[in-house]
This record gives structure tokens, sequence and C-alpha cells, in this order.
């Protein structure tokens, strides 16, 4: 295994084969190649939000299908987009043609087709509140495959369950409300006043604040947040308002609550904690960091010891958003971190 798999954790990680692909024609030649020589296969944007746990054995095929077209009626702008563009890249040409709607998401690591399947979130905002439909390649027969019902859920998808394995996400079409309204709910963006505020003005925000929080992963390896905000039940919120009263929390449809995994790690004190060569992050706990050459093992043990020290102090259980990636696909990080 000679081939070093691009990732944001700078972890080194190799795969028998790696090629990039440009075209459905190149990609599903790949697979067919793949196919081939019995090579299990992974597709891959930029490596953001995924941790391999070993070396792949197998093919990763890095999605760099790109393309932008835009289409607008009286009420919308519709947005093709292929799943290999920079999803920053395309919420900063969207704010700069005067097409709001996308600045809450600025500045999240990845590709669009890694938005769609991983229905990214920040500041109030979802990818499912943009999704107009997903492109899915079927690899065994070659054909293209629309997807209008992405079935989200918090940071979930039907990409992660019925559409896993055998389809590739190479299209991803995103619809932009010309009715904007401004969503300043959560954290700095409540200090802007709703009458005055536009979508560069939350767009400058939102990016200040994630360049001031969060590493740049060219400079200090990390797979973004690494911890799903988790859900409790409103009886469990209370408990813990009633001795953490300034504990964040944001009250959901269903009548749960969502709170703030980073909060929680912090109040354990593990803010710049290191195991090995992987660290907390001292400006965000939500963030795992590459600090000092660390192994994929040194990730692993750091994100248990947190899951275990957050479920001690507040009887609260931590799930990974970051996906974890085995020898030869996928495999369960909740699994993992639990024994």
């Amino acid at each position: 295994m000679n081939y070093p798999i691009p990732n944001t954790f700078r972890l080194p990680v190799y795969a028998k084969s790696v090629i990039t692909v440009a075209s459905i024609e190149q990609l599903l030649a790949s697979y067919h190649e793949a196919q081939a020589k019995g090579l299990p296969i992974l597709v891959l944007g930029q490596g953001s939000n995924t941790l391999f746990t070993e070396n792949f054995a197998g093919m990763v095929i890095i999605n760099r299908i790109t393309g932008i077209t835009i289409n607008e009626t009286p009420d919308a702008w519709f947005l093709s987009v292929g799943a290999g563009e920079i999803w920053h890249q395309l919420v900063k040409l969207t704010i700069e043609q005067g097409m709001p709607g996308l600045e809450n998401l600025a500045l999240i690591p990845g590709c669009v087709g890694s938005a769609a399947i991983q229905n990214i979130g920040a500041y109030g905002v979802e990818f499912k509140n943009v999704a107009d439909y997903v492109d899915l390649l079927e690899l065994d027969s070659g054909h293209i495959i629309r997807v209008t019902d992405g079935e989200y859920g918090y940071r979930d998808s039907i990409f992660k369950s019925r559409y896993l394995k055998g389809y590739v996400v190479v299209k991803v079409g995103i619809k932009l409300a010309k009715q904007w309204q401004p969503i300043i709910n959560y954290g700095e963006l409540a200090q802007f006043d709703p009458n005055a505020v536009n979508a560069k003005l939350i767009f400058d925000k939102v990016s200040a604040i994630r360049l001031a929080k969060l590493p740049n992963p060219e400079v200090l390896g990390n797979g973004g947040s690494f911890f799903k905000n988790p859900v409790v039940s409103q009886l469990q919120a209370e408990v813990l308002l009633q001795q953490y009263p300034n504990m964040p929390c944001y009250p959901q449809s269903n009548g749960q609550v969502k709170l703030a995994a980073g909060w929680l790690i912090d109040q354990c004190g593990l803010k710049g904690y290191q195991l090995g060569g992987a660290a907390v992050h001292d400006k965000q706990a939500l963030v795992l960091v590459n600090k000092q050459h660390a192994t994929a093992q040194d990730v692993i043990n750091l994100a248990r010891f947190i899951k275990h020290a957050v479920q001690q102090k507040f009887d609260v259980m931590l799930s990974p958003e970051i996906r974890f990636i085995g020898a030869t696909a996928e495999i369960n990080a909740d699994q993992l971190l639990s024994q």
C-alpha cells in the first residue's frame, strides 16, 4: 500500500490505489477496474469528516466531477452542481451573485456531494432546507437515479442507508428562494438587526467566527466537528439545567432538546487535552486535532476518553459525526468507541 489517502486529519494512511476522476465515464472505468481486481472501493471528496482507522485495502476514488449551472424562475434560483465542487466556494459564489440562502453554511469543509450525504448544518440552517434533488450514479448499471426526497435527519440522509453501497453522488440540485429570510437565531448572529442584515453580512460573520475558532486543516490536521450535538428528552434537559443553568440548549420541534457537544466537552475540562499525538483543540472543544504526528489509534483513544468523560459527568451519550473507515468499508463508530 504505497498510495497516501487525502484526508484532512493528515494521518499517514494508505490505499492500494488512489484515482482522481473528473467525469462519470472515468468514475465508471475506475469502478470496473476495481471490480476486475477484486478491490473494495471508497469514494471521497476532500477527505474531511472522515477518520481512517487503518490503511484501506482497496481503491480510493477522489470525486472531482465539477460544473455549476444556474436557472431561475420568478420565485427561486435553481443550481445544478457537480458533486466534486468545493462547498465553501459554491457558498461564496452564490453570495457574490446575489443569491442568498447558503450564507449560514460558509466555510464548512468538504465537497457538495458530501454536503448532501451528511445533511451539513450550522447556525440554524441545514442542507435539507435548500435541497432540490440528488443525482446518483448506480455503479453496476451505469444509470443515473434522481432522488428528490433525501429523507434528511440530523447529520443523516437516505444516502447513508439505502443508497450507501453501490451508488455515488454525481450532481446536486439546490433551490434558493428569492423570498429570503435571514436565519440569525444562533450564537453571535443574534446580534444582527433582522431589518438591516443582509446575506453578505451573515456570510462574513460566520466566516470570521469559523476562522477564529476552527483550525485550518492544512496547518493543523482535523476532520471538523467530531461529535454530533446530542439530543435528549425535555425532562433530562430540565434536570441538567437545574445543575448547569448556563448550559446552551435548543428545543426541537418534536419536544426533545439539542445540547451543545462542544460545551459539554469543555465543561469536562478537556480543551487542550492530549492523548498521544491527538488533542482537543484549545479554542473549540468539538474539534479533535492532529497535534503531533498522531496515528488513527491516537484519535480513537482520545474520542473514546471524551465520550466516557461526558457520559460520566452528564449522563449524555456523544455520537461521532465523523465517519470511520476501516480496511474495506465504513465501520460503526459508536461500537468502536464503546469498546
